[in-house]
């Protein structure tokens, strides 16, 4: 049920419901909504929400697929029922005098408009007018002319139409931020006035349009080399789709930028947990671990993501791998043999591998048969062990 549950977490899923005149009208109920964002966070729960038909709708439309299982075509129900009525004998009714002719009566006088209704008639045909002169400027591209009228529109008369409008005018304007931000107000202001469902599932359309723009921004920041906007980029990236790992994986990859490196792996470690064959993330972590000079662990986050690699990305490890023993390696250039030794003695990790029972008689072996090193790294676990020693100086190998 998990995999059957893992389409609500679509990026594109509200755009797909609103365009549906099916679903769209789901979009506008609080209650299901709450249900929906339910299981974007908890894919897993879609068999408490099976029995619900709206659910089966929802599905229907993002699997592209007719969930109406065992209802007959309506023209055949409809053929069906004529020719039933047809069979039956039809009472005759018997004849009447026909009732004389009554006059006409006279149409009512029409009743005075009250006093509010006449201001709210007012206020809606000045909105109107606000949101036409918006409308004008908005098609001159003039988009804080727009944004002035819309707000005005707003003020006079409460109708979400002009949220919308708001919405698409700082959107157009680069504000995305601020277009997400009016579009959530337009769809809670628009179940307070009951309003017309379609204008609401725009605002959600929007919502998304939106979230999938600041994703971009987010990547174009990064190529300008402006670092803090890419990571608040793909920050609302994060939030848009918070199941979704590219988006922490991204923001790790800014924050290396900045040197950031704690930060950067904790993002990696937040990718990886939704995703575990993310091999992306994986090698960003390695980089921030090299930097953050933790040479050993970046080697095992390397080890990690070749169990989780497919053979895909095999040589992107390999370099990573490489980069890890090289910047080990530099590290410890210059160093005397006490140095060394000092060195190796306060590493807990390295101690440990050499007093492993099954690594001394691989060590042992190897300095009598030194190909039989390289017939023992053919084992992940142990070539792990074995490039940490080289490495680490334990092992030297014509350096």
């Amino acid at each position: 049920m998990g995999g059957l549950g893992g389409m609500f977490n679509d990026p594109q899923l509200f755009q797909k419901l609103a365009g549906n005149p099916k679903t769209a009208p789901l979009l506008a109920d609080a209650d299901f909504m709450a249900k929906l964002k339910r299981l974007q966070q908890n894919p897993n729960d879609i068999g408490q929400e099976i029995g619900d038909p709206r659910f089966l709708q929802v599905m229907s439309v993002l699997l592209g697929i007719d969930m109406n299982f065992g209802a007959p075509p309506p023209e055949a129900a409809a053929s069906s029922s004529a020719a039933q009525e047809a069979e039956e004998d039809v009472p005759m009714p018997d004849a009447r005098p026909a009732a004389p002719k009554k006059e006409p009566e006279p149409a009512p006088e029409p009743e005075p408009e009250d006093e509010e209704a006449l201001e709210k008639k007012k206020a809606q045909e000045a909105a109107d007018a606000e949101k036409k002169l918006g409308n004008d400027f908005y098609k001159k591209r003039d988009f804080d002319g727009a944004i002035e009228h819309y707000n005005k529109a707003w003020e006079l008369h409460k109708d979400i139409t002009y949220l919308n409008n708001l919405g698409a005018a700082k959107f157009e304007k680069g504000d995305l931020q601020g277009a997400i931000e009016t579009c959530q107000k337009a769809v809670e202001e628009g179940r307070e006035l009951r309003a017309d469902f379609k204008a609401i599932a725009k605002a959600f359309a929007r919502i998304g349009t939106a979230y999938e723009k600041l994703g971009e921004l987010g990547q174009a920041k990064f190529q300008e080399g402006d670092w803090p906007a890419a990571v608040d980029a793909f920050t609302e990236m994060t939030k848009r789709a918070p199941e979704d790992p590219r988006g922490f994986s991204n923001r790790a990859a800014a924050l290396i930028k900045l040197m950031a490196f704690p930060q950067a792996v904790q993002d990696c470690d937040e990718a990886t947990k939704r995703d575990p064959k993310f091999i992306r993330a994986y090698m960003r972590k390695a980089q921030a671990l090299v930097a953050m000079k933790e040479y050993n662990k970046a080697l095992d986050v390397c080890t990690e993501a070749s169990e989780h690699d497919d053979g895909t990305h095999a040589r992107e490890i390999e370099q990573q791998q490489q980069k890890c023993l090289d910047a080990q390696f530099s590290a410890r250039a210059g160093e005397t043999e006490q140095q060394t030794m000092e060195r190796i003695q306060n590493d807990p990790e390295i101690m440990s591998i050499l007093q492993d029972p099954i690594m001394q008689t691989i060590l042992q072996q190897a300095k009598s048969d030194p190909a039989a090193l390289q017939e023992h790294m053919k084992n992940s676990q142990v070539r792990m062990k074995i490039q940490k020693l080289m490495a680490a100086g334990v092992i030297r190998m014509g350096r």
